[in-house]
C-alpha cells in the first residue's frame, strides 16, 4: 500500500476514535498515561488541556509522547499507535477551532487563560486494521529522498 492510501486509513481511524490514551514522560523517566479527547486535521493532532496540568510541565522536559487509539466500544476496531513530538500552544485561532461545549466543564470559554492546546506532530504511526497486519507510516524528512 502506498503512503497516501495508508494516510487515508489512518485519518478514517482518527475520525472514528474520539478518545485515546495519551502518554508523557514524568521526571525520573517514568511513563504517565491519561485518557483524553483527540481532535485532528488530517494527521495534525490536538488535545485540549489546562496549562496548570502535570502533562504541560512534563512536555517542557521531554516533548516525546505516545497516543494509543482504537479497539474500544464506540470506536472502530482499528488501532493507532502514534509516536509524536508535542508542543503547547495558546494560538487563539486553534483554540477557537477546537473549542466545543464539552470543554465548558473545565474552561470558561475559548479565551480562558488556562485553556491550551497540545499540538502533536506524529513521527511514526503504526496502523492495524481489522484482520490486517500492522502497517507503518513514518514522517518523511527533507533529506529522505537524497
Amino acid at each position: 500500500m502506498d503512503n497516501k492510501e495508508l494516510e487515508q486509513r489512518i485519518i478514517k481511524a482518527l475520525d472514528d476514535n474520539k478518545f485515546g490514551s495519551f502518554a508523557t514522560i514524568e521526571a525520573g523517566s517514568k511513563p504517565k498515561v491519561r485518557y483524553m479527547a483527540v481532535f485532528h486535521e488530517e494527521l495534525n493532532l490536538y488535545l485540549a488541556t489546562d496549562r496548570k496540568t502535570h502533562k504541560v510541565e512534563e512536555l517542557q522536559n521531554n516533548p516525546n509522547v505516545f497516543l494509543l487509539l482504537g479497539y474500544e466500544a464506540g470506536g472502530s476496531k482499528d488501532i493507532l499507535e502514534i509516536e509524536a513530538k508535542a508542543s503547547v500552544t495558546k494560538d487563539s485561532s486553534l483554540r477557537e477551532k477546537i473549542w466545543s461545549k464539552d470543554l465548558e466543564r473545565w474552561f470558561k470559554g475559548p479565551d480562558d487563560p488556562d485553556y491550551v492546546i497540545l499540538e502533536l506532530s506524529p513521527t511514526r504511526i503504526e496502523y492495524t486494521g481489522k484482520d490486517r497486519k500492522p502497517e507503518v507510516w513514518e514522517k518523511q524528512t527533507a533529506s529522505a529522498g537524497k
